[in-house]
């Protein structure tokens, strides 16, 4: 065995080959779930799940999943919006962001509660996953007020019933695994009547969508598990928009440069050296053998 400096880190070399991995660290983020129709609220965001020491067996090949983003709900009585897909690292599951049906939906964080009838209550989230979504309805016709979806590191503000204001997504978590800071995970505002003198919310940062004032809701963005936001409301004349779809989630590995490459990976990850770390990013499902 010879050893040999590498920026600092002094490695071990075997016949000439870099020293085998033996642990990774992680981000496996879930796709957001979809938000509702007409005052809909927002989606929550895709569970988070992050950690260092993920032990590896040399020749394995461990199978990822990224999971869909959940689909927009563009009716009232079908097809709410729908909670996202679990995303997966070997034995690690990220579970799919709630969606919307007249109460939020539970998930890895939870969507928002509609914001038509009285009392529409947001949807759970997976403790260690994200948060919960905010409650909506209270109010008559043009006050509606739709929740906001969770999000991975807040659950989504409290909303005032019977304002016309719509909630706001609970705020994403960032992570600096690609070797960039980036924000994950965010709750999808709720959808707002544009005639009670009502406006968009703001969406979690971390990728949620943003609710529709009078218009259709954004959806999530992809690769960051966002929830999507709520559609919106006109009164006069009464017209009802769709809710925005949940982003896709993303699953990305990470561990010193000097250590072996994967032997082989599937599913097309996108590969570089950021800093001291060699980096696979998994946008589409696949699998990585080391």
């Amino acid at each position: 065995m010879s050893m040999r400096n590498v920026g600092g880190v002094i490695s071990a070399q075997y016949n000439g080959l870099n020293y085998p991995v033996t642990t990774v660290e992680y981000l496996v983020v879930a796709g957001g779930g979809g938000g509702g129709y007409s005052m809909g609220g927002g989606g929550g965001a895709g569970g988070l799940l992050t950690a260092t020491g993920y032990a590896v067996t040399i020749g394995s090949a461990i199978t990822i999943t990224v999971g869909a983003g959940g689909a927009a709900s563009s009716t009232y009585t079908s097809s709410y919006g729908l909670n996202g897909s679990n995303s997966v690292f070997g034995n690690i599951t990220a579970v799919g962001g709630g969606g919307v049906g007249n109460g939020g939906l539970s998930g890895g964080s939870g969507g928002g509660g509609q914001g038509i009838g009285a009392s529409n209550a947001g949807g759970a989230g997976i403790s260690g996953q994200g948060n919960s979504g905010s409650l909506g309805g209270g109010g008559t016709g043009s006050t509606y007020a739709a929740g906001g979806g969770g999000g991975a590191g807040s659950a989504a503000p409290t909303v005032t019933a019977g304002s016309g204001l719509s909630g706001v997504g609970g705020t994403g978590v960032v992570s600096s695994i690609t070797g960039s800071p980036i924000q994950y995970a965010g709750g999808g505002g709720g959808g707002s009547v544009s005639d009670a003198g009502g406006k968009v919310q703001t969406y979690g940062s971390g990728g949620g969508g943003g609710g529709g004032l009078g218009t259709n809701a954004t959806s999530g963005l992809a690769n960051t598990g966002g929830g999507g936001g709520g559609g919106g409301q006109t009164v006069s004349p009464s017209v009802a928009f769709t809710g925005g779809s949940g982003g896709s989630g993303i699953v990305v590995i990470r561990y010193p440069s000097y250590l072996a490459q994967a032997i082989s990976t599937t599913g097309s990850p996108t590969t570089y050296i950021a800093g001291p770390y060699r980096v696979y990013v998994f946008y589409a499902s696949g699998t990585i053998t080391f």
